[in-house]
């Protein structure tokens, strides 16, 4: 943060009344790279409803697996990134969680889909399939797999 505010010519204290803390700056941000991501591989995706939810879900988690930076975080910080991205101390699952929910409602709506679950639920379990899949060398020391992210979407879609 010091960093940043020397290289924006400003003091710390004002960067911290601007952004706040650093985990909510970087909350911010991944929030933003992650949002980018989605909306460019929504119109992208291989077909709608089952297998374009699946597809969105895997090409995210390709997405963040092939950005050096991100995994540069996740190498340097683990278990900042970990919460900063999978739990309630920042915005970020729940954002993509929101969206998802927009998304999976948007293609029920559409007679595309119909969801084995309550959507927000549904939403909520996509999105920790596709961390469980993203983050294994964190985890378990697996290397991140998006198409097994995409197998498990499409068994439970389908």
């Amino acid at each position: 943060m010091g960093e940043l505010a020397a290289a924006l010519s400003i003091s710390r204290a004002t960067l911290h009344r601007w952004v706040g803390s650093r985990d909510q700056l970087l909350g911010e941000i991944l929030w933003d790279l992650g949002e980018t991501a989605l909306d460019i591989a929504w119109p992208d995706a291989e077909g709608r409803g089952a297998a374009g939810v699946a597809h969105l879900v895997s090409a995210f988690v390709h997405t963040a697996r092939d950005s050096e930076p991100f995994r540069d975080f996740l190498r340097r910080e683990p278990e900042r990134a970990l919460r900063l991205l999978t739990t309630k101390a920042s915005v970020v699952q729940s954002r993509i969680i929101a969206k998802l929910t927009a998304l999976l409602n948007a293609e029920i709506d559409a007679g595309r889909l119909e969801s084995p679950l309550p959507v927000p639920d549904l939403a909520y379990l996509l999105v920790r399939i596709g961390e469980s899949f993203l983050y294994t060398d964190v985890i378990t020391g697996d290397d991140p797999d998006p198409a097994k992210a995409h197998a498990a979407i499409t068994a439970l879609l389908t």
